[in-house]
């Protein structure tokens, strides 16, 4: 059994997508953002010394425990015998890979850094201004792709897209992804209609990015 540290609005909402695409057996511990500082409760650090979420335990596992979201992705690839895995074509695996670990190491960091300077009255609108640009670039990328493909990498829904899921929710959210980029705009839709997706996000609590 799979225990999920999940906390409300954040990154662990894919995990739940994941494991109910994969059909696996979890449980959820749900936990909610401090209302002033929108920070992580200090009782996830019992659990991960970077009290961060998405945390997994794997009961069946002796109770082990895995942080950061693309290595549980990764894990639970694993335990499911390779299913949503990297295809099995070299090309497609190369992007599977790409697509991956592009998430959170490529897409995520302008779009946190603009979150987090707008809330900062010294710098306003004129920090979005030199931000927006930098994200413009991956969204262009990330459009140029799916208007030529259905799934990052393919013809088949893979974790790659559970993993590019959340970057682009907070892209439409706060980062400027609009109807000027109407096949990014349509794959998350799909996204969103999946019944596997629909009941994580019934099943996750509140979820300001769907």
């Amino acid at each position: 059994m799979i225990i999920v540290h999940h906390l409300e609005n954040s990154r662990s909402q894919r995990v739940l997508w994941m494991l109910e695409e994969l059909g696996l057996p979890y449980e959820i511990k749900r936990y909610e953002r401090n209302k002033k500082t929108m920070l992580a409760p200090p009782e996830l650090k019992r659990i991960h010394p970077l009290g961060k979420s998405p945390v997994i335990e794997d009961t069946d596992d002796e109770n082990r425990i895995v942080a950061e979201t693309g290595a549980i992705v990764e894990y639970l690839v694993d335990k499911a015998d390779g299913r949503l895995g990297a295809p099995a074509n070299r090309a497609a695996a190369l992007d599977y890979r790409y697509w991956l670990h592009y998430a959170e190491g490529s897409l995520m960091p302008p779009l946190f850094l603009k979150l987090v300077l707008t809330r900062v009255p010294l710098f306003g609108k004129s920090i979005t201004k030199r931000i927006q640009p930098m994200i413009d670039v991956h969204l262009d990328l990330v459009e140029s792709t799916l208007a030529s493909r259905p799934w990052f990498t393919g013809n088949a829904m893979t974790a790659a897209d559970v993993m590019m899921s959340f970057p682009l929710e907070a892209a439409r959210s706060r980062g400027g992804l609009d109807a000027s980029r109407p096949a990014t705009i349509a794959w998350l839709a799909k996204v969103h209609a999946l019944p596997a997706y629909q009941t994580a996000l019934r099943k996750g609590g509140p979820y300001a990015y769907a």
